[in-house]
């Protein structure tokens, strides 16, 4: 894997690891000022649900660090290939049903993620 692949992948899984903080453990505090579209009153309610998508996050980090532990050029790259996919769905998924902004946040890092992958 080329050195900008690992550089974009290993942002990706700090941003995924960011994510899962703010979800999990900082969703009724830091998630106010970073979530302004969510009314107030529905931190304290929501705040397991949000643990929930904070540990998916976690999932997806940890499947980058992998792919840039494996040693083998071809399983390295394939992995990163699949959980880039899955951000980018995710991505999609999540500017279509709550905001545009994820689109920007989450599945353009992990496009470029893919693209860097085929230089």
């Amino acid at each position: 894997m080329n050195l900008l692949s690992q550089i974009i992948i290993g942002f990706i899984a700090v941003l995924h690891i960011y994510i899962l903080w703010l979800e999990m453990f900082a969703w009724t505090t830091r998630g106010r000022k970073v979530f302004k579209t969510i009314p107030a009153d529905q931190f304290e309610k929501t705040k397991v649900m949000a643990a929930n998508q904070g540990l998916y996050n976690g999932f997806l980090a940890a499947g980058l660090i992998w792919s840039l532990c494996i040693p083998d050029v071809f399983w390295s790259k394939s992995i990163a290939h699949f959980f880039l996919a899955c951000i980018v769905i995710a991505g999609i998924y999540g500017a279509i049903t709550a905001s545009k902004r994820i689109f920007f946040v989450q599945a353009v890092p992990a496009i470029l993620g893919l693209l860097s992958l085929f230089i």
